[in-house]
């Protein structure tokens, strides 16, 4: 068995609120199953919010205060780890940005827009300022450098194994000036190929496909069990429940079958960069 990994409750608001949670459970001689019991929640979740990577529900935070009688200790500052995780993103996201730091692999579909991790700031603030309008300047700027924040990721020597399928129209159809997206597809090829991910392209002539119903992200963990993300206009979910996120990791193997060859896959990025670029520069 491998060790077990203790977290730096000096990190954050949620490392130290997930530390506290370990301190407590063990000092009352409790395991993450016998914690979990009489909860709606499961082992894996209460083991992520002790590493620091979820937030604490108040039902849950309810269940804990209850069982080791803490006097209302993780109610009231589960509020605060909120707060806290949230650092510019949507806060049904914030888990998601979290956990990405420690995921083992990504895999990214990506039908209506470029998945975050691969974005500009230009496109980033494109897609914040068009899908959230009544945004006040300043939101819209910390929700652009959360964004580009996430893709520090990609700098770190033990980085996530990436794969991302993107629909053809993201291609085809550009959010941003000819330059900028020109900028744009280049940037997918440096991220993708310095770290050595895979992408492929969604053909549009594929009009049936095993995906049809929106995003999905799937993250494996190296200690802990994967998770699925969807995620729609203003929600998102995540699913843990072990069945449907075999459901959806089966159904993102066909979709690879459907989708183009990696290296196609690229050839027709970086065609279509140029394409752009050299539309940028006529008259």
């Amino acid at each position: 068995m491998p060790p077990r990994k203790d977290p730096d409750a000096s990190v954050s608001v949620p490392a130290f609120y997930g530390a506290e949670l370990r301190f407590k459970r063990e000092a009352a001689g409790l395991t993450l199953e016998g914690l979990a019991e009489g909860s709606y929640r499961g082992i894996s979740f209460l083991s992520q919010i002790e590493r620091g990577e979820r937030r604490m529900p108040l039902d849950l935070a309810q269940h804990v205060d209850e069982r080791l009688g803490t006097d209302g200790f993780f109610q009231r500052r589960c509020e605060d780890a909120r707060k806290a995780r949230q650092d510019g993103h949507a806060e049904y996201f914030a888990d998601v940005a979290e956990m990405e730091r420690e995921a083992e692999s990504i895999e990214d579909w990506a039908p209506m827009l470029i998945p975050g991790l691969l974005q500009t700031r230009a496109y980033a603030e494109k897609v914040v300022r068009t899908s959230l309008p009544w945004l006040p300047p300043e939101t819209v700027e910390k929700q652009v450098n959360a964004r580009i924040k996430r893709a520090e990721l990609w700098r770190r020597e033990e980085r996530p194994a990436f794969w991302a399928i993107l629909h053809e129209q993201l291609v085809r159809k550009p959010l941003l000036a000819p330059q900028e997206m020109s900028d744009q597809l280049m940037h997918i090829l440096t991220v993708i190929r310095s770290a050595q991910g895979v992408l492929q392209i969604l053909p549009e002539t594929a009009a049936a496909h095993p995906f049809m119903m929106g995003m999905t992200r799937t993250m494996t963990f190296p200690d802990a069990p994967p998770v699925v993300y969807t995620e729609g206009l203003h929600s998102g979910q995540l699913i843990d429940y072990p069945r449907l996120v075999k459901d959806y990791r089966r159904s993102y193997d066909l979709l690879r079958a459907a989708a183009l060859p990696p290296e196609a896959s690229l050839a027709l990025i970086e065609a279509a960069a140029e394409e752009y670029r050299n539309g940028a520069q006529q008259p």
